[in-house]
C-alpha cells in the first residue's frame, strides 16, 4: 500500500510586509492564523509530509509571488514544498525552484495558458509542476463541477472532471483539488467530486476543502480515494496536531510516515 500524506496548507496574503497565513471560509471571511516561516518550520517538526505555500491574492492583484518570503520558508523547513501563487511563466517558474521549492502549483495560469503546464513538465519534470483545480458545484457543467479562477473569484466554465484529464496528457504530475463549497468549513471532504477526480486520473490526486476532523481526512482516502489530504485550519488553530491524525491514520489501517 502506497504512504498516504498530510499536507497543512499556508494560505498567505503578501499584501502585508512581510506576509501572514490567513485562513477563510469558502475563500471568503478571512482570519489571521501566524508567520508564513513559523508555522512551515512548526509543522516540518512536527512531522508533516510536505508543505503547499499559496499567495492567494497573487493573481487577483496581477503580481508575482514574493520571493524573499519564499526564500525565508524554505530554509526553515526539509520537507518538500509546493509554491504557488502569480505564477504564470517559465521564469517564474525557475525562480522559484531556485529559492528552494520543490514544486509548484498553477491554477489561473494553467488554465488561461496550458502550454505552461506542458512546457514546465518539459524543463523541470512532471513531479515539479502541480496543477490547482478550484471546484465549485454547478448545472452548467457535464460532471456537475466547474472550474474557477483568480481565487475563486471567476468562473470559467470548464468542466472540472474534463480540466482534470487535459492536466494530466498536459505532463502535470499532481492535482490538487479543493471544493470551493466545503472549503473552510469544517464539514469534511467533498467525497464524490474527490473520487471522480481519483478515479478519472493515474496522476496522485491532493485532496483540499473541508476538513474539520481526522475521520473526514480518513474518509478522503478511503471513500475519496485521494493520495494526500492538504488541511489547515484544524493545524493552524491546534485542534488536531499532525501526529494525533496520522496516529489516527494508523489505527484505521491507512499506510503513514510516522
Amino acid at each position: 500500500m502506497l504512504t498516504k500524506r498530510i499536507i497543512p496548507c499556508l494560505d498567505c496574503d503578501l499584501s502585508v510586509p512581510e506576509g501572514r497565513v490567513v485562513k477563510g471560509i469558502r475563500f471568503k471571511q478571512i482570519k489571521y492564523a501566524g508567520i508564513p516561516w513559523e508555522l512551515a518550520e512548526k509543522y516540518s517538526k512536527e512531522g508533516a509530509d510536505e508543505l503547499v505555500f499559496l499567495d492567494i491574492t497573487a493573481s487577483h492583484e496581477r503580481r508575482t509571488t514574493m520571493i524573499d518570503v519564499i526564500e525565508k520558508t524554505a530554509e526553515k523547513v526539509f520537507i518538500p514544498l509546493t509554491v504557488g501563487g502569480g505564477i504564470k511563466t517559465i521564469g517564474d517558474i525557475r525562480k522559484i525552484l531556485n529559492v528552494g521549492a520543490d514544486k509548484i502549483t498553477v491554477n489561473t495560469a494553467a488554465i488561461k495558458n496550458p502550454k505552461l503546464v506542458s512546457e514546465g513538465a518539459k524543463k523541470f519534470g512532471s513531479q515539479c509542476i502541480v496543477v490547482a483545480i478550484d471546484s465549485k458545484r454547478t448545472g452548467k457543467t457535464k460532471s456537475g463541477h466547474g472550474c474557477y479562477i483568480y481565487g475563486g473569484r471567476e468562473p470559467t466554465g470548464l468542466d472540472t472532471l474534463e480540466w482534470a484529464k487535459k492536466v494530466e496528457n498536459l505532463g502535470a504530475g499532481e492535482i490538487m483539488l479543493t471544493s470551493m463549497d466545503r472549503d473552510g468549513t469544517k464539514e469534511g471532504f467533498d467525497l464524490e467530486l474527490t473520487k471522480l477526480v481519483s478515479e478519472s486520473v493515474s496522476i496522485p490526486v491532493i485532496a483540499s476543502g473541508g476538513v474539520g476532523n481526522p475521520q473526514h481526512i480518513l474518509e478522503a482516502f478511503t471513500k475519496g480515494k485521494a493520495d494526500a489530504a492538504l488541511a489547515a485550519s484544524i493545524f493552524h488553530y491546534g485542534e488536531y496536531p499532525i501526529k494525533t491524525v496520522k496516529k489516527y491514520l494508523k489505527n484505521n489501517n491507512i499506510s503513514v510516515r510516522l
